[in-house]
C-alpha cells in the first residue's frame, strides 16, 4: 500500500539494478533467487541499499514513534469526553483501557508479520495488504484492500471536517468575544473545507512517505499542544465548578442537549456511538506496517517497532483518559461533541485559539500519514498497467530556489488532486463530525486492527486450531467484531437522525 519512493516505477530483474538511485517501490519487484552463501558482499552498493535492494531505510524509534502518535492522537481525542459522558463513570475510562489494551496487543502482533516467515530475516512486506496477500493469500487480500482503502478514505474525510470545524472555531471565538456572547456567531464550515483541501492539494504532492517525516514531528508537537490545551481548561473548569459533574452510568433519559431530549433509544444509539468514537481514537494498524517499513536495522524493525507502539500507545492513553475524563467532570450531561469547538469554554478566547490551530496544524499532517498509502497503492497500480504511457511514468525535473529539483510526475498532480476534491466535497455534504468519527471507528476496527493481525499471526507462528492460544485469539477477535457491529448500528442510527434537519451545503454551526 504504502510506497517509499520519490520516483516513478521500474522493475529489478535479477543481476540489473536500474541506475536511478532513489527508484524503489512503486511497481512490485520481481522476485530474487534466495542465495545462501557465506562471503560477504563486496559491492559498492551493498552500503547504500537494504537487503532487499532498494534505498537503505533510515527511520528510527523516535521517528517511528512520531508517526504513530500522529496518527493515533488526531480528531479522536476532540469527542472523548462526549463518549465517556454516555458510558458514565463507570464504563466510559474502564471501556478506553480495554480499547488501548487490544490495539497494543493486536499491533504487537502486527509487528511480526513485516517479515514473512521469519520476523528477521524473511522477505519484506512493504505494506499492511502485501502482508495479507503474503501470509494469508489472494482472497483475503483483495477483502482487506478494500476495507483498509474505504476507511483511508473515510479517515481523510473525517479529518477535513474535523480541521474545518476547528479553523470556524477560531474565527467563532473571536466573534464571541467581541460580542460579549450577544452574538451566537452562526457560520458555513464550507469555506474552511475548502481551505483545508486547497492545502492538502499542495502537500500531497510530496511523493513519498519518508519525505514526511518532519511533518510527523510538527503534528506531534501540535497534538501534545491541543491534547494539554483542553486537558488544563478540564481542570481549571473543575476547580472553578468545586465539584465533579457527570453520572455514575452516563447522561440520563430525559436530558436536554444541543440535539434534543435524550430519549431511552436515542440513549442506547449515543451509547453504542461512543464504542465508535473510542476505537476511532486507536485507528492507527493501517498504516502500521508501512510506518515500520521506514526503520533502518539492526535491531530488527519488529523489535524497534514493538517499543515505539508501546510508548506510543501508553502516551496517547493517559492523555486519553485525562482529556476525556477532566472534560467530562467539567461539564457533565452537557459536554460538547467536540471538546475545544463546542463552546464548552469560552474563556480565555486566545487560548482556545492556539489550541484550535494546533489541532489544524496537526490534522494537516495526519492527512497525508493516512492519504499517502492510498496514493502509493494507485500510483503502483497505475504504473504496472501502462508501463509506458510518459503520462503516468514520465518525470520532469523542475527547479526550485532554495529547495532543490522536484520531479513533477503528472499522473501523481492530477490523481491526488481529485483524491482531495472528493474527499472535501464529502466533508462538505456530510459535515457530521461525531456521527462519521464513530462509523470509522466501527467499520475499521475489527478486520484492520484484530481480525486481520490476528489471523496473519496465526499463520505466521503456525498456531495449531483448538489449542488454548488459537481459541483465546478466536474469542478475544469475536468479541471485537461483536462491538463493531454495536457501534456501527449506533453511528449510523446518529446519521439518520442528523439527516432529517440536514440541508447539503447549507449547514451552519
Amino acid at each position: 500500500m504504502l510506497a517509499r519512493s520519490r520516483t516513478l516505477p521500474s522493475r529489478i530483474y535479477q543481476g540489473v539494478i536500474e541506475e536511478r538511485k532513489d527508484s524503489r517501490h512503486y511497481m512490485e519487484l520481481e522476485p530474487l533467487p534466495k542465495i545462501r552463501t557465506e562471503t560477504k558482499p563486496l559491492t559498492i552498493q551493498s552500503k547504500s541499499l537494504d537487503d532487499d535492494g532498494r534505498v537503505k531505510r533510515t527511520g528510527t524509534f523516535w521517528t517511528a514513534t512520531a508517526h504513530i502518535i500522529t496518527a493515533v492522537i488526531g480528531s479522536g481525542v476532540l469527542s472523548l469526553s462526549w463518549a465517556i459522558a454516555q458510558l458514565g463513570w463507570a464504563v466510559g475510562p474502564v471501556v478506553l483501557l480495554l480499547f488501548a489494551l487490544v490495539n497494543l496487543y493486536t499491533s504487537t502482533l502486527l509487528t511480526q508479520c513485516y517479515r514473512t516467515d521469519d520476523s528477521v530475516t524473511g522477505p519484506r512486506n512493504y505494506t499492511y495488504t502485501d502482508a495479507v496477500k503474503s501470509i494469508l493469500g489472494g482472497k483475503k487480500f483483495k477483502i482487506c484492500g478494500v476495507i483498509q482503502y474505504v476507511n483511508l478514505f473515510g479517515v481523510a474525510i473525517g479529518y477535513t471536517i474535523a480541521a474545518s470545524v476547528s479553523m470556524m472555531a477560531i474565527k467563532r471565538s473571536n466573534c464571541y468575544h467581541e460580542s460579549h456572547g450577544n452574538d451566537p456567531c452562526h457560520m458555513s464550515s464550507n469555506v474552511y473545507m475548502i481551505a483545508f483541501g486547497i492545502a492538502e492539494v499542495i502537500l500531497s504532492q510530496i511523493p513519498d512517505f519518508d519525505q514526511v517525516w518532519w511533518l510527523s514531528i510538527v503534528a506531534a508537537i501540535m497534538s501534545f499542544t491541543y491534547s494539554g490545551v483542553g486537558l488544563g481548561l478540564g481542570v481549571a473548569k473543575v476547580a472553578e465548578n468545586k465539584t465533579f459533574h457527570g453520572r455514575l452510568m452516563g447522561i440520563s433519559i430525559g436530558t436536554v442537549t444541543a440535539a434534543g431530549t435524550v430519549t431511552g433509544t436515542q440513549k442506547i444509539w449515543r451509547s453504542l456511538q461512543a464504542l465508535g468514537a473510542m476505537a476511532f481514537a486507536y485507528s492507527f494498524s493501517i498504516i502500521l506496517i508501512e510506518i515500520q517499513d521506514t526503520l533502518k536495522s539492526p535491531p530488527a524493525e519488529h523489535k524497534t517497532m514493538k517499543k515505539a507502539t508501546m510508548l506510543s500507545i501508553m502516551v496517547t492513553t493517559i492523555f486519553y483518559i485525562l482529556c476525556g475524563s477532566m472534560g467530562y467532570a467539567a461539564f457533565g450531561d452537557h459536554v460538547p461533541g467536540n471538546l475545544l469547538t463546542g463552546f464548552g469554554f469560552y474563556n480565555p478566547y486566545w487560548l482556545l485559539d492556539i489550541a484550535n490551530f494546533a489541532i489544524v496544524v496537526h490534522l494537516v499532517g495526519a492527512y497525508q500519514v493516512f492519504s499517502q498509502p492510498f496514493f502509493a497503492f494507485v500510483e503502483k497500480w497505475s504504473a504496472s498497467k501502462w508501463p509506458k504511457n510518459k503520462f503516468v511514468t514520465a518525470e520532469y525535473d523542475i527547479p526550485i530556489p532554495c529547495i532543490g529539483v522536484y520531479k513533477l510526475n503528472l499522473f501523481r498532480l492530477v490523481w491526488r488532486t481529485i483524491f482531495v476534491l472528493l474527499t472535501t466535497l464529502i466533508a462538505m455534504l456530510l459535515p457530521f463530525f461525531n456521527d462519521v468519527v464513530g462509523l470509522l471507528g466501527a467499520f475499521g476496527f475489527w478486520p484492520l486492527t484484530v481480525y486481520f493481525p490476528i489471523d496473519m499471526y496465526i499463520s505466521q507462528k503456525k498456531i495449531r486450531k483448538w489449542t488454548n492460544r488459537w481459541l483465546g485469539l478466536q474469542i478475544l477477535s469475536g468479541c471485537c467484531l461483536i462491538i463493531s457491529i454495536l457501534a456501527a448500528v449506533g453511528s449510523i442510527a446518529g446519521v439518520v437522525l442528523d439527516l432529517k434537519t440536514y440541508k447539503p451545503f447549507k449547514t451552519s454551526y
